[in-house]
C-alpha cells in the first residue's frame, strides 16, 4: 500500500516540477555511469537492504522506527530533484518558505503563536541547539534530567563544558519532584530538563508541577518531547499526560521529532524557543553565503549549516495533507497507537507468566518475566526476545530500574539494581489490528523459553 501510493505519487509529481523548468536552455545529460550499471548497483542495494528488520511493519514492535508517509517520501523525493540547501535563502529559496510555514504549525500546535525555531537533523541537534541557548543565559549554573531522560542531555551538557545532575524517577518512570527541589535548593541549576515521552519506558515528567517551582526557583525550562509531542493533540493519553501537555506552552523551550510521529524521513527534528530574542546568539557574518537575502533567514538562528531543504519539503506536504489539529485523521491515527498499547498492557498484565511496570502513559510499554530471581528474569527476557524474532515479532531489551516494578518481584536484587524487560513500542496505527497476532506470537515465545527453563533446572 505505502510503496504503490509513493510510487504513484512520484510518478505524476516529477513531470510537473520539471514543467516549472522547462523555459531554461536545454543542457547536454553528463551524468557518470550508464542506466545498464547504475540499475545493476541498485539491484545490489536491495539485496542488500534485505538484510534489515523490517521497520515498516506491524511486527515489528521494538524501537521508535515508524515508517515515513507516502506524501513524505514523494514530497522529499521530488524536491531532491533540486536539492536545496535550507542554510541561506539563496540554496532553498522556495524550501525555506516551506520550513517557516511547517514550524510555525508544530508551534501553534503546541500553544505558540511567538517562537523561533527551525528544522534539524534530529533530536540531539535540537536538544543541543537548545541547550547551548540555556548555557548562554546561565553559564555557571547547571542542566538537571531525570535519569530515565534520554542520554543525549548529559552528553551535550560535556561538549557545551555545562554540568549536569540527573534525579532519581519515581515509581511511574517519572522526574522525582522531592529530589528535584532537594537539588534547586542548591541554587546552582540553571535549567530543567522535563521529558514528555521518555525513550526507554514513554513516561511523562510532571510538568504541571516542575512549572510550579520554575516559579519559586527561577530555572530556565526545556521540554524534550522528541518522542511524545505529537500526543498533544490526544486526549485518551493518560491523565497525568493531559495535564502535563496543557501547559507546555510555559517550557522556554521544545523539541520534538517528527521523523519519529511526524511521518517524516530520517532526519528531521525540530526546536522551539518562547522568546525570539534567543536568536541574537547565533549572530554571524557570513556575506558569501548570504549575498541576496536581505531578511532574516533560517542559517542565521541554526547552529547546524547545510540543512536538506527536502525535509523541510516532506514535512510540509504531510501536514498540509494531515493537519495538526485535535479530532483530526492524524490525531486519530496516534490514538490508535494509544489504544494497541493498553489492550497489549491489558493480555500482559493478566498473564501470570508476565510482571507489569505501570500502565502506558502514551504508547510504549514495558514488562519483565516472572522468575525466582532478578538474573533468572533477566535471562529469561533474553530468551523471549530471540524466540519471538524467529516467529518475526521483533520486539526490544531494556534495562530499566527495579524501582519501576511491584516491591518484590524478584528476588537476590538491590533497590538500586536493574533487570532485563522486554519493550515495545507499538507507534504504527496498524498496531492495532496487530494486537491479537503480537499477543499470540509472545504468548508462544514465553511458552517455549519458560518450558526450556525449567528442563534445564530439572
Amino acid at each position: 500500500m505505502h510503496e504503490d501510493a509513493f510510487l504513484s505519487l512520484l510518478e505524476e509529481a516529477l513531470p510537473r516540477m520539471a514543467r516549472e523548468f522547462a523555459h531554461l536552455p536545454a543542457m547536454p545529460d553528463k551524468t557518470a555511469g550508464s542506466t545498464v550499471a547504475m540499475d545493476g548497483v541498485l539491484t545490489e542495494v536491495a539485496a542488500r537492504m534485505g538484510n534489515n528488520y523490517p521497520y515498516f511493519h506491524p511486527l515489528y514492535a521494538g524501537q521508535m522506527m515508524k515508517p515515513p508517509h507516502p506524501i513524505a517520501r514523494a514530497a522529499y523525493a521530488m524536491a531532491m530533484g533540486i536539492n536545496p540547501n535550507n542554510h541561506s535563502l539563496d540554496g532553498g529559496r522556495a524550501s525555506s518558505r516551506f520550513e517557516v510555514e511547517a514550524v510555525a504549525e508544530i508551534a501553534a500546535m503546541l500553544g505558540w503563536d511567538r517562537h523561533l525555531g527551525h528544522l534539524t537533523s534530529g533530536g540531539t541537534v535540537a536538544n543541543l541547539e537548545a541547550l547551548w541557548v540555556a548555557g548562554k543565559q546561565n553559564p555557571d549554573k547547571k542542566i538537571v534530567a531525570s535519569s530515565q531522560a534520554h542520554y543525549t542531555h548529559s552528553r551535550i551538557s560535556g561538549v557545551l563544558g555545562l554540568r549536569f545532575s540527573s534525579i532519581h524517577v519515581d515509581q511511574r518512570g517519572r522526574m522525582d519532584l522531592n529530589r528535584l527541589e532537594d537539588e534547586l535548593r542548591q541554587g546552582d541549576v540553571g535549567t530543567v530538563v522535563a521529558t514528555l515521552g521518555t525513550t526507554a519506558v514513554g513516561s511523562v515528567d510532571p510538568l504541571e508541577q516542575i512549572v510550579a517551582l520554575r516559579d519559586k526557583y527561577g530555572f530556565r525550562l526545556h521540554v524534550d518531547c522528541a518522542y511524545g509531542g505529537y500526543f498533544k493533540l490526544v486526549p485518551s493519553i493518560s491523565p497525568d499526560a493531559v495535564r502535563a501537555f496543557a501547559v507546555i506552552d510555559h517550557a522556554d523551550s521544545i523539541v520534538i521529532d517528527p521523523h519519529k510521529h511526524g511521518l517524516q524521513p530520517y532526519g528531521c527534528g525540530c526546536v522551539l524557543f518562547r522568546d525570539p530574542a534567543v536568536g541574537s546568539f547565533y549572530k554571524h557574518d557570513s556575506p558569501y553565503t548570504y549575498f541576496s537575502s536581505a531578511d532574516l533567514h533560517l542559517g542565521e538562528i541554526t547552529l547546524e549549516c547545510s540543512r536538506a531543504g527536502a525535509a523541510a519539503v516532506a514535512l510540509w506536504a504531510t501536514q498540509r495533507l494531515l493537519p495538526l489539529v485535535p479530532e483530526g485523521e492524524f490525531a486519530r491515527s496516534l490514538g490508535q497507537c494509544r489504544e494497541a498499547a493498553l489492550r497489549m498492557y491489558a493480555r500482559i498484565k493478566n498473564d501470570d507468566r508476565f510482571v507489569t511496570a505501570f500502565d502506558p502513559e502514551l504508547d510504549i510499554l514495558v514488562w519483565g518475566v516472572k522468575a525466582a530471581s532478578v538474573a533468572e528474569a533477566s535471562r529469561l527476557a533474553q530468551t523471549i526476545f530471540e524466540e519471538a524474532a524467529k516467529r518475526d515479532l521483533h520486539l526490544a531489551l531494556a534495562q530499566l530500574p527495579l524501582v519501576l516494578f511491584p516491591h518484590g518481584s524478584w528476588l537476590g536484587g538491590a533497590s538500586e539494581a536493574t533487570v532485563t524487560c522486554l519493550r515495545s513500542v507499538l507507534m504504527k496505527p496498524e498496531h492495532l489490528d496487530w494486537v491479537d497476532r503480537i499477543w499470540e506470537i509472545l504468548s508462544a515465545a514465553a511458552e517455549v523459553s519458560l518450558r526450556s527453563s525449567v528442563s534445564l533446572a530439572q
